[in-house]
This record gives structure tokens, sequence and C-alpha cells, in this order.
């Protein structure tokens, strides 16, 4: 085997993507701060106990491990980088009020998402700490709706969930942890016979309850009738409550998905993810987590969204790259004048060098720098 080829779903990012990437990033990030999000930097590699507090098996399995030569202790690369800002919202920020976040980073994973997916997702989000009213996963959700309209997606859609649902029909319904499990993994695969089979042995009510979780997909109209079809319990009465003035947004085209539960053993409350027609895989992440401060001093509730920046930005309409502009290279006080006053305008200035005077940068230069009556102007190639 060739010792320059990558591993499996690990790619190298060439200028024109990267471009694109770093575009977008900047932009997310300044709407993010407009927004008062503040940003944070994790750290690529920490012990592991502190990446996987509160995220579930799923975390586990997806996060690579390895030995601290210094420590003896086992750390992992971070597989998410939500963990980790609740770290820092409970343990170093330490604020009492309500605090707004934002990041952005590469992550790791074991295995790809699906087969088009990458190993070494870019991530990039915002999390609300601090409120617990739905007024904080209201302002995320436009908050996403609007990072989503900044790339161009016209065709965006959002699907919504609450975990609320399925969680309370299995403790109601005495449903052990094994079975629920397995009722949950049924649910995720939309596998009705499975469904039937697994929940043979549960009371009728329960068992019709979560049999139609999988029907319950559409528009507005599925909260009424989950309202009319499922059991009168306080937490699902609340759930659904919820659920209506999250899809009441006129941001971004929803869809209510009562029996998608990524996330489960992570989220608290309301779920969502973000779809492209032109993508098989969600391009944003979000919902409420607010268990995961605990573990950490403080169970501060939480709410917030990660976009995945490499796929967005293959999705994205592409912007024409601007031209460059060539320039001779020779000692002269004005050139250097021109030259500096060009790149602080943001302009690619590229100086030849010796035997390349010719050399137009693979086409990238459309325009050069050429000496007229004593002054240094720019002209078309």
């Amino acid at each position: 085997m060739r010792n320059w080829v990558l591993p499996e779903y690990i790619e190298d990012i060439l200028p024109p993507e990267a471009r694109r990437i770093e575009s977008l990033r900047a932009q997310l990030l300044e709407l993010f701060r407009v927004h008062g999000y503040e940003l944070v930097m994790p750290p690529l590699l920490e012990y592991l106990e502190s990446l996987l507090t509160g995220t579930g098996h799923d975390m586990d399995l997806r996060t690579y491990k390895l030995v601290d030569q210094l420590s003896g202790r086992t750390m992992g690369l971070r597989a998410d980088i939500t963990p980790q800002v609740a770290r820092i919202d409970a343990h170093l920020l330490n604020r009492e009020g309500v605090t707004r976040l934002c990041y952005c980073g590469t992550v790791l994973h074991t295995l790809p998402a699906g087969l088009t997916s990458t190993r070494e997702p870019l991530q990039i989000g915002a999390e609300i700490y601090g409120h617990a009213g739905i007024e904080s996963d209201l302002e995320v959700q436009r908050l996403l709706a609007q990072a989503l309209k900044l790339c161009r997606l016209p065709d965006a859609r959002l699907d919504i969930g609450h975990v609320a649902v399925f969680r309370t029909l299995a403790q109601r319904g005495g449903v052990g942890a094994a079975l629920e499990a397995e009722l949950f993994a049924a649910l995720q695969a939309k596998d009705v016979p499975a469904l039937r089979s697994l929940s043979k042995g549960l009371g009728e009510a329960t068992r019709s309850a979560i049999l139609l979780l999988p029907e319950l997909y559409g528009g507005r109209e599925v909260i009424a009738r989950a309202r009319r079809k499922l059991p009168k319990h306080a937490e699902i009465a609340r759930a659904l409550a919820e659920l209506d003035r999250l899809s009441s947004s006129e941001d971004i085209p929803v869809s209510i998905d009562l029996a998608d539960l990524r996330g489960y053993h992570y989220h608290s409350g309301v779920t969502f993810a973000a779809y492209c027609a032109r993508l098989p895989n969600a391009i944003a992440l979000g919902g409420r987590y607010d268990g995961v401060g605990k573990a950490f001093g403080r169970a501060r509730p939480a709410t917030g969204f990660t976009l995945y920046l490499l796929e967005l930005a293959r999705l994205a309409p592409a912007a024409p790259a601007p031209g460059c502009i060539r320039a001779p290279r020779m000692n002269d006080p004005k050139l250097a004048a021109a030259l500096a006053r060009l790149r602080a305008a943001g302009q690619v200035v590229i100086q030849d060098l010796p035997g390349h005077e010719h050399d137009d940068g693979e086409g990238r230069c459309t325009r050069k720098l050429v000496k007229l009556k004593g002054k240094w102007q720019v002209r078309r190639i």
C-alpha cells in the first residue's frame, strides 16, 4: 500500500473547498456573535470520563481512546463538542444567569455516520445555558433557521420530536430497562413488526400508544392526533404543548416525528434535526439536554444545536473565487506601499518569483499591477 494513502473516510480538504468552508465558518460565527453567543475553544483531547459524561453508550462507541503517558489514565479524542461546552459552562465559567456559547472545531468518529460521511466532521454550534423555558428552545431554533438561510439552503426543513413522549409511556407502562432499549432501537429503525413483537407483554394502553408512535409523523395536525390518541399523562400533554409552539415557526418548514428518538439517552426534552433534499443525513442536530452539566457540579438547563460544516459547504452554492493580482518583484517603495494598500483592502496579491515572472497562479490571477505615469495601478491581464 502506498504510504500516502489516507485511512477510509478521512480526506484532505483542497483550496477551493477549504475557502468555502472558512468563509461559511466566519459568517456563521459572526451570526452567533451578534446574537450574544461567546466563542469557546475546547481541547481535542480530554480524559475519557469527562468526554462521555451524560452522553450515553452511543458516544462511547464513537470515541477513539488512548492512554495518557503522563498520568496513565485513559483519554479520548472528542466525538462531540457539546459535552465539552457544557463542562465549560458548569465548571469554568460558573455564571449564575443565562450563558450563550458557540464553538467550531473538528471531532473524530471511530465509524462514519453514513456511506457518504467523514470520520472527521467539522462541527459548529450554539448553546444556551441557565434557562429551562420554551423561549430558549425557540431562540436556538430561530438561530438555526437563520444559519441555514445564511448558507443559502432554501430546501432545508426541520424535524422535531420530544423524548418525554416515549419515556413517559415506558415509565408509566412499567417497561424494564432491557425492553425499553429494544423498543427504542425498533422505533429508531421504524421497525413496526419488531415493535409488535416486543410489546406483546405490555398493557393494552401502553402497547397501543407505542405502536402508534411511528405513525405520528407529519405537519402540525400530528399534534392534534397525538392528543386524541395518546394516554392523558401530564408529561405527554406538556411535551405536545411544547411541540405545538415550536412547530408554529415561520422561519423554516417544520415536521413532527414522535418516533425519532435520536439522542434519547442524552436529551431531556425537545429534539430536532435539519435536513436538505440533496443529502440523506441530517445537516444539523439539536435539542434540550438539561442533565449533562450535573456531573460537572451544576445541573444547568441547556439547549442548542450543532451544524456539520463540511456538508454545509458542499451543499451551499459556491461563490465565484475572487481573481488574484500579479505583481512584479522589485525594490520600489511605491510598489511596497501599493501591495500593502491592496492587501489591507482584502485583495490577494501574488508577487513574481525569479524564473516565474509570467506565472498566472494556475489561472487564478486575472489582474496585474503595472506602473503607469509613475503610479502603480491594477489592470486586467
